[in-house]
């Protein structure tokens, strides 16, 4: 998730009008939608969240937890959503950390149901 982060970070940095949004233009109704759709790819998006739920997730499972499996079901959902809105694109990279987790929940279940 932390990757997924950076490297939609890195992407849309490259083509993000900074100058436009520091100077105001997104408070005072100046940016034009292209500026707008890209405000919500990086800052005002899911990048934020997404490297903090991947760098808590990294924790949690350094510290032994586990992560509950409706985590990655709704990351899995999210992405499907989107996916069904926008068609293939980036979201389809939620498969990943969906996966993984949804694979460690199983797999902790079944370590926990193996020595009850």
């Amino acid at each position: 998730m932390v990757l997924i982060a950076v490297a939609h970070t890195v992407l849309f940095s490259l083509i993000a009008p900074w100058s436009s949004w520091l100077a105001g233009d997104l408070r005072t109704g100046a940016a034009d939608s292209d500026s707008m759709a890209t405000f919500w790819a990086l800052p005002g998006g899911f990048v934020v969240v997404l490297a903090l739920l991947g760098l808590l997730v990294a924790r949690a499972g350094r510290q032994g937890h586990h992560v509950p499996g409706y985590v990655g079901w709704a990351i899995l959902a999210w992405g499907a959503f989107a996916v069904s809105l926008i068609g293939p694109s980036g979201f389809l990279s939620a498969i990943v950390p969906a996966g993984l987790l949804i694979a460690a929940n199983v797999v902790a279940g079944r370590h926990s149901a193996g020595s009850s």
